[in-house]
């Protein structure tokens, strides 16, 4: 059993088991509490299958679903990130709205990743 965590200390299926749970749970959460992340999984609803409808490669096909997913991702941290900062103080803060613009910046940075990647593959 690990030091540093009482949580920790599975192992092996057993852990496995715990940790999809605890990814269920996440997603729940998320789809649930975030209406951002609920907007990017119906983006990615929409574009995913699209691809399997264009004229490009498996390997570009993999490229355009994969900054799909990358953007869920990020959704994902940055909705992780907004909770907590609220869990340590409600009030406003410089250093609070730093952290909450810099996870909403990330998920730009996604979303533009998702234009780039689609334009320079489907106008090649």
């Amino acid at each position: 059993m690990s030091d540093y965590s009482p949580f920790k200390g599975k192992t092996g299926f057993k852990r496995i088991l715990n940790a999809t749970g605890y990814s269920l749970a996440g997603f729940k959460a998320a789809y649930q509490h975030e209406a951002a992340f609920r907007q990017v999984v119906w983006i990615n609803i929409i574009l995913i299958p699209i691809t399997f409808f264009l004229n490009v490669s498996n390997i570009e096909q993999a490229v355009m679903v994969a900054v799909c997913l990358l953007a869920i991702i990020v959704e994902l941290f940055n909705s992780a990130l907004e909770a907590v900062v609220d869990r340590v103080s409600l009030d406003l803060h410089p250093l609070s709205k730093n952290a909450k613009d810099m996870g909403s910046a990330a998920q730009f940075v996604a979303q533009a990743i998702i234009f780039f990647t689609w334009v320079i593959i489907l106008f090649k």
